[in-house]
């Protein structure tokens, strides 16, 4: 299952509920099945008045999640050309309940974001009521690499960032660190790699009674006094004002256009960002604009009806597939788009995926925080 449940009993009987992802060797990717079981598993402990608190882990040093296991998606986007596979149908349904399950979880839930945390990773970090950063974090929404486009709610989160940075983030695939992380609103405390086992053991100290939101901030507090002077360098927000102006543009085009001119600047950061964009997918791209457009004016259970059709449509059209071929399954890193011309790709083609792609309801449409 590469999954392992525990629950820790404190000083006063109350039960800490910890989650562990454990494919170390996949970077704890997602499948389907730790989805459903790890869904399950939140909502048993929701409903259990004894469990007060859920700590979400990843194992191995390397990563807290480096995203969703998608070579077996592609494979079967290629049983079924043309058409959404049921596999995917079920995927992304199954993703995006736990990711809003996570926004909308009625306890104290903390994820622990070492190492990558990349895509679907990013999905159950920014779910999280407390989202943890170290110093090995590095975060990312990647997917204009693979023909997909930045989806586990990055419609809202990104669409929510300061300036032109959202949209940057989502064109580049750019990394951020811990001090990027506090700095835009995607994590709230920066601890050490080392210190888990101090906040687990803070956390069953704890008078579950009473007080609790007090308790739980001044433990992290405290911790966060000892970890803050190996706080990273900001890397994004002191170039804020520069992307603002490269990106102060009237469509994708132009962005990329703007962006392109940027793989040889002096500055590595903006050079590299601009290098993993022109290497990427226009299509990807114009997704990008578009659902970061839309997503301002909908509710985060609307982000993730839009973000449902978009990745079903997604399985249809051939870019995806063809991404995670050349970067995660043949690895010559040398995609062959389908539309390697950001300007030639149709517009009929960028609407389309905003269109559904299922027969009745929408399968997500009791998700509700209107």
């Amino acid at each position: 299952m590469n999954l392992h449940f525990e629950e820790l009993t404190g000083i006063d009987g109350a039960r800490i509920g910890v989650a562990t992802l454990d494919a170390e060797k996949s970077l704890n990717a997602l499948s389907l099945p730790m989805i459903n079981a790890l869904r399950d598993r939140l909502d048993t402990w929701a409903r259990e008045p004894q469990v007060v608190c859920v700590l979400l882990r990843g194992n191995g040093a390397k990563a807290f999640c480096a995203g969703g296991e998608v070579r077996s998606l592609v494979e079967a986007c290629r049983a079924h050309p043309g058409e959404v596979p049921p596999l995917a149908a079920q995927f992304f349904a199954a993703e995006y309940r736990l990711d809003f399950n996570l926004h909308t979880y009625p306890k104290p839930l903390l994820c622990w974001g070492h190492g990558y945390v990349l895509g679907g990773g990013m999905g159950l970090l920014q779910g999280a009521s407390t989202r943890i950063v170290t110093p090995s974090s590095r975060l990312a929404m990647p997917e204009i690499s693979i023909g997909l486009y930045p989806d586990v709610g990055a419609s809202w989160f990104l669409s929510r960032l300061p300036g032109k940075l959202g949209l940057f983030l989502g064109l580049t695939g750019a990394h951020m660190n811990a001090r990027d992380a506090i700095d835009l609103g995607l994590a709230d405390r920066f601890l050490l790699d080392e210190q888990q086992d101090d906040l687990i053991e803070g956390l069953l100290q704890l008078n579950w009674q009473e007080q609790t939101e007090m308790q739980l901030n001044s433990l992290l507090k405290a911790l966060q006094q000892e970890a803050i002077g190996q706080l990273p360098e900001a890397q994004w927000l002191p170039r804020r004002q520069k992307i603002d102006e490269w990106l102060d543009v009237s469509d994708v085009r132009c962005a990329w256009k703007a962006l392109s001119l940027l793989v040889d600047h002096p500055d590595p950061l903006i050079a590299r960002a601009a290098k993993t964009m022109t290497d990427g997918s226009p299509l990807t791209a114009h997704l990008v604009w578009e659902q970061i457009a839309r997503a301002r004016h909908l509710s985060l259970a609307g982000v993730f009806r839009m973000e449902y059709t978009l990745s079903l449509n997604c399985c249809r059209h051939p870019e995806f597939s063809e991404g995670v071929r050349a970067r995660l399954i043949d690895k010559d890193h040398k995609p062959r788009w389908h539309w390697p011309d950001i300007n030639h790709v149709p517009e009929a083609a960028v609407e389309a995926h905003f269109h559904k792609a299922w027969e009745g309801r929408h399968p997500l449409a009791d998700l509700s925080n209107e």
